[in-house]
């Protein structure tokens, strides 16, 4: 890839100029990182461009500039002190004539509850304010081992938005609220809200989120990315801080389908520590950028969710042009009605109730003398102490999960199997079947609402729960703006489908091009 020229740079300038922006100084150094992609990285490092010391050094300067001063966007709540000794590590590999793969050299971004070593995992909570885990996470390790640069630790919304009622996403008591790159006064959904945000704002080439129903695709959805929740068992979750072993997984969340592609062939494999990933032998690919084909869309049949649609008229304008595009690249697009069975929401949160309090007890249990609380019971009480913990919001999820009993309880069993039947047998497996498709769609979500302490979150609508309750998977894609909020469009269907998923966004993606960078504009 070319140097920015001269012109570029100054036109550049002048557009950072000519946004609604907050006055800041503006770090010419870093602007060939708007936008680039893995691709275009390796191709630098090839060519002799940069090295990997100078793309990690240019986007800590980013973060400096616009995470921490500038828009002041607070999505990262650790930096890596290693990471520029990592980097000049890969440059000696590369002079030596070793590449580990398409990820050497790529900084990332992981959320705050996925284990690394050389940084504190917190999952947003003061309580793990300096907790060091005895391990990296399975996923955190299959990065390193990949080349990637771990850059830092993205804030997100605290115990990954299961803690109280009525919160705000995206605000933890470890960095406070994160916001939206668009428009700083907006929500950038969450609970992988810092990721979402770094990831969009050009502050790493990929990011990686965490989703038990709708941490991956709706801060992807906010802020304008290419998320992409697996089915649940292509990526371990050992080492990562948990809400529900049913339904946690960690996913990549970029700017394009490639990216993400290229990202999770990375992530993928089998676990013994996490005995869901047993289940993904046979089917996980290490390389799913096979499946990047313009023309992925011809001959798929997709069927529309339309009691997804009626929550925004501005939504339902663009996901008629986005059924528009899809047939026009050769796809059916088949509208169904369906309304998950009545029960499946309410017996998620149960086993979700009852998972996160054996899950987080385990937890606490693996860091050993370290730990500074055992169980929820400790934690709670810790809260009540402190001075930031409970300033907006209360704790309730964690006295309603505190409450339950033990996973061989009957009411924990029969939810587990009510959710599942719902979501698989007489969900997304029964409608795929019937109606002969090959993938189901709805808008991903609203367009982002006003960040508020104290009323909390405004949603208006989503997709996320089927894939989520179901473990199936889910790929959002962007599909155009609400004035300068941007929304996108969900594709999910049976488990392990992740190729013919990427199939289909790619070649939405590559037909429409609607991902645009943010303006940081204050207000709107």
């Amino acid at each position: 890839m070319k140097r920015i020229g001269i012109i570029s740079l100054y036109m550049a300038i002048l557009l950072l100029h000519s946004c609604k922006q907050p006055k800041e100084p503006v770090t010419t150094e870093h602007l060939y990182l708007e936008e680039i992609t893995i691709q275009q990285l390796q191709t630098g490092y090839q060519q002799g461009t940069f090295t990997i010391e100078k793309v990690v050094s240019d986007y800590l300067q980013r973060i400096e500039d616009i995470d921490k001063a500038g828009p002041g966007l607070n999505s990262i709540i650790y930096i890596n002190a290693q990471a520029i000794e990592v980097a000049k590590q890969l440059d000696q590999e590369l002079k030596d004539g070793k590449s580990r793969g398409p990820l050497h050299g790529i900084p990332v971004i992981l959320k705050d509850n996925i284990n690394t070593q050389d940084m504190p995992t917190t999952a947003g909570a003061t309580v793990l304010r300096s907790s060091y885990p005895p391990d990296d996470s399975y996923i955190t390790n299959k990065l390193r081992e990949a080349g990637a640069v771990i850059l830092g630790k993205a804030n997100l919304s605290e115990w990954a938005n299961f803690r109280g009622e009525m919160s705000s996403s995206g605000w933890s008591g470890m960095l406070g609220q994160t916001k939206n790159p668009y428009v700083l006064d907006r929500n950038p959904c969450g609970s992988s809200s810092g990721s979402g945000v770094s990831a969009s704002a050009n502050l790493c080439a990929i990011a990686i989120g965490t989703e038990t129903n709708g941490s991956i695709v709706c801060p992807s959805n906010n802020n304008g990315l290419v998320g992409l929740k697996p089915t649940v068992g292509l990526v371990s979750r050992s080492g990562i801080i948990p809400i529900s072993f049913t339904q946690d997984t960690a996913g990549p969340m970029g700017r394009t389908v490639t990216d993400v592609a290229i990202t999770l062939g990375a992530l993928v494999g089998i676990d013994s520590a996490d005995e869901k990933t047993l289940a993904s032998a046979g089917n996980y690919q290490k390389d799913y950028t096979q499946y990047l084909k313009a023309d992925g869309l011809s001959g798929k049949r997709i069927g529309l969710l339309k009691n997804s649609l009626g929550y925004h008229a501005r939504v339902d304008s663009l996901m008629k042009k986005a059924v528009a595009d899809l047939k026009s690249q050769g796809a059916e697009v088949v509208e169904i009605d369906y309304t998950m069975e009545r029960g499946a929401n309410g017996a998620s949160f149960t086993v979700m109730l009852y998972e996160f309090k054996e899950g987080l007890t385990k937890y606490f249990a693996s860091l050993g003398d370290k730990a500074r609380v055992k169980d929820l019971n400790e934690l709670m009480e810790f809260n009540k102490k402190d001075s930031i913990e409970l300033r907006y919001f209360d704790q309730n999820l964690l006295k309603l999960a505190y409450e339950k009993g033990s996973l061989e309880d009957k009411e924990y069993k029969e939810a587990l199997a009510t959710m599942l039947k719902a979501t698989r047998e007489n969900g997304i497996d029964k409608l795929l079947k019937e109606n002969n498709l090959d993938a189901l769609m709805a808008p991903t979500g609203s367009p982002a609402w006003k960040t508020d302490l104290i009323d909390g979150d405004h949603f208006l609508g989503g997709s996320s729960s089927l894939a989520a309750i179901s473990g199936y998977p889910a790929i959002t894609v962007p599909m155009g703006f609400v004035d300068e909020l941007p929304v996108g469009v969900s594709f999910f269907s049976k488990a392990w489908s992740e190729p013919q998923l990427i199939e289909i966004a790619f070649a939405y993606e590559q037909s429409t091009k609607h991902r645009k960078a943010p303006k940081y504009i204050p207000s709107n």
